[in-house]
């Protein structure tokens, strides 16, 4: 149990944070958390922590639209892409020239095909329609006029007509069989629809799901459905009998692809509920603008029509998002997870490797086995919406916030560079020695300054010479940076890890503060032992600290105070005292480790005094090196002596006592008094005066004789007693002596206790 104890605890002092060795220390980058930290451009991050060289990734065309759902490319290269806000499909051609070859009445199109014969159908939303767009070349005068129309509107060469109507809320996916025949998926009752050439459709298949959000075909011609509800995947045969494949863990399917073995690729996002609830979250369109969404920065949001509520696909999910394998035998696994990401699109990059468009922050990720991906690119906009691919091996990408088109190439771009993020050494250090790990064409440089934004004056990138012993040349500084420039060759540029060595500047320890407590101690706290732990380079072992509550002891002094170093050092204490009128410190306690203390203040002579702390970090450091500071108290009193009472007296007088004395401190004022007859009650009496504000008070009261009726007490001797008198002349036996012990004692203001006695005898 001890043992087991000691491990607990250096295990939570290890996630608590951990104390960095003195001298050189070193800042390493060599994982994806770490690396994902920075700044890619042209270079792809490995899920292993590595960076290489990604596909080029070119812009091709940036749309009005703010959304772009569904892109599709003919065999000549030419892409469409279905847009929203406002809803238009486009085509683009290769050379990124493009024309807006339909615009519905309906507020986005959300999904496209495009046939063989380059006939497009796009799918609109809400209660929309599936149009059939057909290219007719305008001739004669119809051509001079388009010629003279605006960018923004229709190209006349292009005709739109409604080829289907499900008499239903939402369209989101279309897929086209082997023979031609078209399958349109929608919402509010997950239904598909069969739709023929000629235009005759019949209900393929009904769902219990609210919605069917995505369609693709296997290689046996089986229709593979994703629903949004209960995160279903469905098989369905050609002569529609469903079957769920899986259910996934997610509420919705998103994204389906099938690779060459037959292998279902399914994502799944946001946290699962109740059967056919509201779809995940609704956008207002008209620009569109989502619900509670900002407007982009530097633009200020327009007013806007009152609209029809849309649930767009994933936009708001939560929970992270879920990419499945679904082998041909049924049996499914997870390949990729993330709690931040929600996958929008999925496809293959020309050797077979499975793709995944995400947002919210604009990746693509390349995805080959559970825990095994490459984080490839991030667009200028803040969802990947679609991939498909494109002549020449590459693959296009779609994006939303904002709507634009870009070309994931085939092969590495030419050159890519990666931007650390910036390193904060939280003190003034000077840079030394970088450490690379990796292969290939790279070169790697360095920058630094005094404050947290590079680009507020921060010195120039300057190149690591690693033939040269690889020294930074950069100015001392608090904050570092360095950046990777990758070059394709072979063998193929990698850079597996990079370790910076540096020197920080020694500071003095700072004691924030010292708190004295009279009449309190700390008690002993036994600690457990630290087993050696390996927590990593350029750091020190644990530093162990408890806050130990002081307990009352009347007879003890408590101080405590709170330090820190910014260097993170070990500490040790040294405490002094100095008493009033004196000029040096004294040394109470030296080698302090823990920040608190406790002592006896009866080895103090009463009076006021103060404590000062010294902290140094000595242990971190030679001793030329070493630094120390310190801190004063607050004046504080010690008094353990006792007060005196004096010249005690009682005497009789007719039917009271009558009861002096004097209470003297040799330091502090007396803070009240106290009488007691034959061990009575304590009962408290007032100086002359009244006012206890005194090293010497002064008491002088009268009582009830002890056995008599109470009377008022007189302030004048009472007068002699008659009847006595006239027993003693009748020569008749005195009354027998009474005998009474009176004890007061006093309090200074210490609460020290002194005490007498006095016998009164009548």
């Amino acid at each position: 149990m001890p043992k087991l104890y000691s491990r607990l605890i250096v295990f939570l002092l290890l996630i608590c944070g951990v104390a960095l060795a003195e001298g050189t220390r070193t800042w390493e980058q060599t994982k994806y958390d770490e690396f994902e930290k920075g700044t890619a451009k042209g270079v792809a991050i490995r899920s292993e922590g590595a960076l290489e060289l990604a596909p080029a990734f070119q812009p091709v065309y940036t749309t009005p639209s703010t959304y772009i759902w569904c892109i599709a490319a003919d065999g000549q290269g030419n892409v469409y892409a279905a847009a929203g806000a406002p809803a238009r499909v486009y085509r683009v051609t290769p050379q990124g020239q493009a024309t807006i070859i339909f615009q519905p009445q309906e507020l986005q199109v959300q999904s496209l095909l495009v046939d063989p014969s380059g006939t497009v159908y796009a799918a609109t939303s809400p209660d929309g329609k599936v149009y059939k767009i057909e290219h007719h070349p305008a001739s004669g005068e119809k051509a001079k006029n388009a010629l003279e129309k605006t960018r923004a509107e229709v190209d006349p060469d292009w005709t739109a007509s409604v080829f289907f109507d499900p008499k239903t809320k939402y369209i989101w996916d279309l897929a086209e069989d082997g023979q031609g025949r078209l399958y349109v998926a929608t919402g509010d009752r997950g239904e598909i629809f069969r739709v023929e050439k000629n235009g005759e459709h019949s209900l393929f298949f009904k769902s219990d799901e609210a919605h069917i959000r995505v369609l693709a075909f296997d290689h046996q011609g089986n229709l593979i459905a994703g629903s949004d509800g209960s995160g279903l995947v469905y098989r369905i045969s050609p002569a529609g009998d469903g079957f769920v494949l899986y259910s996934a863990p997610k509420k919705e399917i998103t994204a389906l692809a099938i690779d060459k073995e037959g292998n279902i690729y399914a994502a799944g996002v946001g946290e699962k509920r109740a059967l056919n609830a509201p779809p995940v979250q609704a956008a207002v369109i008209t620009g569109i603008a989502l619900a509670g969404a900002a407007p982009p920065v530097g633009q200020v949001a327009a007013p806007q029509p009152i609209v029809p509520m849309i649930p767009f696909p994933a936009l708001g999910a939560t929970g992270g998002s879920e990419i499945y394998q679904i082998a041909p035998d049924g049996s499914p696994r997870r390949l990729w997870s993330s709690r931040d990401d929600v996958v929008y699109s999925l496809t293959f990059d020309q050797r077979g490797r499975l793709l995944a468009g995400t947002g919210n922050k604009g990746h693509v990720y390349q995805i080959q086995n559970p825990g095994d991906f490459t984080d490839l690119v991030k667009a200028s906009a803040t969802q990947v919406t679609a991939l498909v691919p494109a002549p020449n091996g590459g693959v296009y990408a779609a994006t939303s916030n904002l709507g634009k088109l870009f070309l994931l190439g085939a092969a590495p771009d030419t050159e890519g560079t990666y931007e650390s993020d910036v390193y904060d050494a939280r003190i003034f250090s000077r840079w030394g020695r970088a450490e690379v790990r990796g292969s290939g064409a790279f070169d790697i440089f360095a920058r630094s300054g005094n404050v947290d934004n590079p680009d507020r004056n921060w010195s120039p990138w300057t190149k690591i010479d690693f033939a040269a012993g690889g020294e930074l040349n950069v100015p001392p500084a608090r904050f570092v940076q360095w950046k990777a420039v990758m070059k394709p060759g072979n063998p193929t540029a990698t850079v597996d890890s990079v370790l910076v060595n540096y020197l920080p500047k020694n500071v003095a320890p700072v004691i924030d503060d010292v708190y004295v407590q009279t009449g309190a101690r700390f008690q002993a706290v036994p600690k457990p032992a630290v087993e050696n732990v390996n927590v990593g380079a350029g750091a020190a072992q644990p530093v162990f600290s408890v806050n130990v509550p002081a307990v009352r002891d009347r007879d003890s002094v408590a101080v405590r105070w709170t330090a820190h170093d910014d260097n993170d050092d070990e500490l040790t204490y040294s405490i002094y005292y100095r008493g009033d009128g004196e000029q040096q410190w004294k040394l109470l306690k030296n080698d302090l480790s823990d920040k608190y203390y406790s002592f006896d203040a009866s080895l103090l002579p009463d009076g006021g005094y103060a404590l000062k702390v010294v902290a140094s970090d000595a242990p971190s450091h030679s001793p030329d090196e070493a630094l120390s500071s310190w801190r004063e108290s607050s004046r504080f009193e010690i008094d353990t002596t006792p007060p005196q009472v004096q010249n005690l007296n009682a005497a009789a007088e007719n039917n009271t006592l009558h009861i002096t004395f004097r209470a003297v401190d040799g330091f502090s004022p007396i803070k009240r008094a106290e009488y007691s007859i034959d061990a009575g009650d304590w009962q408290y009496v007032e100086p002359v005066g009244r006012l206890s504000d005194y090293r010497v008070e002064n008491y002088d009261f009268y009582i009830p004789m002890p056995g008599q009726a109470k009377t008022e007490v007189a302030s004048a001797a009472p007068a002699a007693d008659p009847a006595a008198k006239r027993a003693k002349r009748a020569g008749a036996d005195p009354p027998p002596v009474q005998e009474h012990v009176v004890v007061v004692r006093a309090y200074d203001r210490f609460d020290n206790m002194g005490s007498a006695k006095f016998v009164v005898r009548r």
